[in-house]
């Protein structure tokens, strides 16, 4: 009988075109990260699961894959990298200076809903600056976020600013219940409108109300900054983010850069610039980080940090890349294995492989086959290419 068996949900197999586009990708972030002088670590793909409940991560528990190992202690698939690398950077690098430019590629693993169609399975490149605060830290994030997408070949991109303390000073001066505002910070993010507007409604009389209701509406350019000040007043974050603009527009990075004030989502974890990228062909962010000053914290080392992570299979997914087109097919005669590899490492990648054929005859049948163009025959005194 025979029996099939598929993938379980969530995941699959990547063939060919996937795979050099999923290295692509891989080769030229690792490559920037480490020109602006970043330093790779490794993080188990198995992490017990009171790490990521110590760090308040924003992933929720039933997203997380769990594993219980022999002595009953809950251990999870690594659903992020940030947590790990903070535990990292607080315990084994603690004796070295800050900050600490550390970067991963690594696989995160999250369960989506039944039938919802995610991946199980996302292939990250990311960096997490350690021990930097201010301004200056968060232009070089940005500036690096761009470059990295640049990197990649994409060519239809932008990345979006948002501030967590532009949200909380505004949710600040309503009276609303803990449970409440995990309902209202999740409407603004999916920009549901409807039920923002139920939520808010009780709050009609508040000064915040009409910031709030906006909220959602909040984003594209500059100009989007002006409107949340008459709706809101003058705000510290929005100045930050001016500030923010106006150096990276002097950088030449202007072009790439909107704003979403409504990146809402998550504040418990992020403590100050947010910030996500979109690119053409994608159908969600491609790239996400910002500011989390809390969480080296957490694991007994008081330092600032920020960071982002690149979904290297959706930005790999925008791209264009074709395999190698198969050419030429070696033949080669007994004792003649090393001159015959040393035609194949002359020839381009993917362009060419042994015949394991012991006839002429059927590595011309082999080559037809495979759609080679010719046959390189390696004799005892000559090399002869043969037209298919």
């Amino acid at each position: 009988m025979n029996i099939c068996i598929n993938t379980p949900e969530g995941t699959r197999d990547r063939l060919f075109s996937e795979c050099l586009e999923r290295r692509k990708v891989q080769s030229a972030l690792i490559e920037l990260f480490r020109r602006r002088g970043c330093t790779e670590v490794i993080t188990p793909d198995v992490e017990f699961y009171d790490l990521f409940v110590q760090s308040g991560n924003p992933i929720p528990q039933e997203a997380m894959l769990k594993i219980i190992d022999r002595s009953g202690r809950i251990m999870v698939m690594r659903p992020d990298c940030t947590a790990p690398i903070a535990r990292v950077a607080a315990i084994k690098l603690k004796h070295l200076p800050l900050p600490q430019r550390l970067y991963y590629e690594q696989t995160v693993f999250r369960d989506s809903l039944a039938h919802e169609g995610g991946s199980r399975e996302i292939a990250q490149c990311g960096v997490e600056m350690i021990g930097a605060v201010g301004e200056k830290a968060d232009l070089e994030m940005v500036a690096m976020a761009v470059d990295a997408l640049r990197s990649c070949g994409l060519e239809q991109f932008h990345i979006e600013l948002g501030h967590a303390g532009f949200y909380r000073a505004l949710a600040g001066q309503m009276n609303i219940p803990a449970d409440g505002q995990e309902r209202l910070r999740a409407a603004i993010e999916g920009k549901n409108f409807a039920l923002l507007n139920d939520l808010l409604e009780p709050y009609r009389e508040a000064n915040a109300y009409s910031a709030l209701r906006r909220l959602p509406y909040l984003f594209g350019g500059v100009e989007v900054l002006d409107e949340a000040e008459r709706l809101a007043g003058p705000c510290g974050s929005l100045d930050y983010l001016r500030g923010i603009y106006a150096e990276l527009s002097a950088a030449g990075y202007g072009d790439w850069i909107r704003f979403d004030l409504g990146l809402v989502h998550q504040l418990d974890y992020y403590t100050g610039l947010v910030f996500r990228g979109y690119a053409q062909g994608a159908g969600a962010p491609v790239l996400s980080g910002g500011r989390y000053d809390n969480l080296m914290e957490q694991f007994g080392r008081k330092a600032e940090a920020t960071g982002f992570a690149v979904d290297v299979d959706a930005v790999g997914a925008c791209l264009s890349v074709e395999p190698q087109k198969l050419e030429t097919i070696i033949h080669y005669g007994p004792g003649q294995l090393a001159r015959a590899l040393a035609e194949a490492d002359k020839l381009p990648a993917g362009s060419c492989e042994l015949s394991p054929c012991r006839t002429l005859d059927s590595t011309l049948n082999l080559a037809r086959e495979k759609g080679a163009a010719w046959v390189l025959v390696i004799g005892d005194s000559e090399v002869r290419e043969l037209a298919v």
